[in-house]
């Protein structure tokens, strides 16, 4: 072909790729058409585009023509054979026969000469153009020039083309985080909108894994709350790190976004299974923060080697943003309903104080002539008599119902004389000897563990003795309620009831541990068992335990469950030593 005729041939491929912005909004498929444009004016027998990885500084090529089917899987680095000469040097290069120069990399084995021009960018080499013929010396200065000129167009078009899909790209996630943010808003259940955040924000990196953690209130630790795994689903695993142990201890502190590229070559002690498992390289981590306070860290992860750019980096912060806000409305949601459930208790509890005076106020006559009644029958049985001790034990009672009706009458009022130096095993024996003929008629042990030495507490000691009763009864009747197998039945059930000393930040407690055989309290409920009005009894009231932590508290005491189980059940409570 003369060189007019090649000039012609040039100038419409110029043409046609320069109208490629028109045709196409894909750079790979554009650049394969400019491949092909190459090939035909240059008469080429093969050719290829590779493009450089910033990340890497590797050359792969990402079209080709005339080259075997795995040419695309190569990869070379900067400075490496002919290609990867001309882009670490930004100059063209003609090489009239390869098998003279000791930079080529046979890919073909019937090449025979070579030509290479870096794509370049703004004045950055981006990747380089090659054209290969099976003919030594089958290029000139001429037809170098052709591939430049053809090059430069090249760059022109693909820059354009990956401006408009950087745009597109960036008006899809623009639209995404419109989409998150109404989902986000309308989630009122903290576990949903935390794994909505990591779900959402793995979708719009297109990172392997993304996981959420939440500071602690003391601010030295960080609780896993959400992790998605590669599959897009969430992932169940349990990390509880301190903030000075890792990079997240600083994104908190400083609320600034940190980069990992290589975790395994980082200071990171998190996801240590994990991160083997999943071979996850490259990390970066965003601060959740809500009016300047932190919140917790948002986290994207890969599986390979990557530089997160500035587009990465503000979008991950983004959704960290709107999730602090989501975040935070879920909680006060929380509040608010749980404010509601406040209210409502407050409300049930103010009439049933009100029904409770009112009967309180019903009951005194007939106790007062019962008791008078009582006191003139002047019961006498003699010494070793049991219903002596019955006489002594119903004198005491009748005294103890008034003193009720009295203390509801005038509830409100503190009544500190009340309060009076007791043995805590004697009230434990007394309120055994109450409750004996039940448990015997229900063939229940009671077994009462004494302290080795006597110990006091000041207590209003009716008031304890019901919070002793109300243990008891509740063991006795989840022991009845259990379902038992016949090896079972012939079992004794017992309860068990230790006193003992503890010591606490040098404040001596009397300890009293309640523990039964029965079927245990439900899970669901074990975390809210002191509430009012909240019963796993059929015909319960709920107000039980919750009446019995009023009274500890009233006594600078406390009471917790232990454990629940099918093994039974175990209720601790404590009060001051004497």
């Amino acid at each position: 072909m003369s060189i007019e005729s090649r000039d012609i041939t040039a100038i419409d491929a110029l043409y046609r790729i320069s109208s490629l912005t028109s045709s196409t909004d894909d750079p790979s498929e554009a650049l394969q058409i400019i491949l092909d444009e190459m090939v035909q004016v240059l008469e080429a027998s093969s050719a290829s585009i590779s493009m450089i990885n910033p990340e890497t500084n590797t050359l792969r090529i990402e079209v080709y023509s005339g080259l075997p089917a795995d040419t695309d899987s190569l990869q070379l680095p900067l400075g490496r054979g002919i290609t990867g000469w001309v882009a670490q040097r930004g100059e063209s290069l003609v090489v009239p026969d390869v098998t003279k120069d000791s930079r080529y990399v046979k890919i073909k084995s019937s090449i025979r000469s070579e030509m290479a021009v870096p794509l370049e960018e703004q004045g950055t080499v981006i990747g380089v153009v090659n054209v290969d013929s099976e003919n030594v010396d089958a290029f000139d200065d001429h037809k170098l020039k052709s591939l430049t000129l053809l090059t430069n167009e090249a760059a022109k078009v693909v820059s354009r083309l990956w401006l408009i899909r950087q745009l597109k790209t960036k008006a899809g996630q623009l639209q995404s985080l419109i989409n998150v943010a109404g989902r986000l808003v309308s989630k009122i259940e903290l576990p949903e909108v935390l794994l909505d955040i990591v779900r959402e924000s793995r979708s719009l990196l297109g990172s392997r894994m993304c996981a959420l953690f939440l500071l602690g209130k003391d601010h030295t630790t960080l609780r896993l709350a959400s992790l998605i795994g590669a599959d897009g689903k969430p992932v169940k695993y349990r990390e509880v790190i301190q903030t000075g142990d890792c990079s997240m201890g600083t994104v908190v502190q400083h609320q600034k976004s940190i980069e990992a590229p290589d975790i395994s070559r980082s200071e990171e002690h998190h996801f240590t299974e994990l991160i083997r498992k999943e071979n996850l390289v490259s990390m970066l981590s965003v601060p959740i923060t809500y009016e300047d306070e932190p919140i917790g860290v948002l986290n994207a992860y890969t599986n390979n080697h990557h530089r997160y750019n500035n587009d990465e980096k503000k979008l991950l912060e983004t959704m960290a943003r709107m999730g602090a806000v989501a975040i935070q409305n879920a909680r006060l949601y929380a509040r608010v309903f749980s404010s509601e459930d406040s209210l409502r208790k407050t409300e049930k509890l103010t009439t049933l104080g009100l029904l409770a005076a009112e009967i309180a106020n019903e009951i005194r006559n007939p106790l007062t002539v019962i008791r008078l009644l009582f006191d003139a029958m002047d019961l006498q049985f003699p010494h070793g008599d049991m219903r002596g001790k019955d006489v002594e034990v119903i004198h005491e009672k009748l005294n103890q119902l008034e003193d009720i009706v009295s203390r509801v009458l005038q509830f409100g009022k503190a009544r500190q004389d009340m309060h009076a130096r007791c043995n805590i095993d004697q009230l434990i024996e007394d309120s055994i000897l109450l409750i004996r003929l039940k448990l015997k008629q229900n063939q229940i042990g009671i077994i009462h563990q004494k302290a080795p030495k006597s110990l006091y507490v000041n207590c209003n000691k009716g008031q304890i003795q019901q919070l002793l009763l109300n243990l008891m009864i509740n063991a006795m009747e989840a022991i009845i309620q259990k379902t038992l197998s016949a090896q079972e039945k012939e079992e004794r059930q017992t309860i068990r009831i230790l006193t003992a000393l503890k010591s606490n930040n040098g404040v001596e407690r009397v300890i009293v541990r309640v523990s039964d055989t029965g079927a245990g309290v439900a899970r669901e409920i074990q975390e809210h068992i002191f509430d009012s009005f909240l019963t796993g009894k059929k015909d319960g009231t709920g107000l039980g335990l919750s009446i019995s932590k009023r009274i500890l508290k009233s006594h600078r005491g406390d009471i917790q469950l232990l454990n629940s189980g099918t093994e039974g059940t175990t209720f601790e409570f404590w009060l001051p030593q004497a």
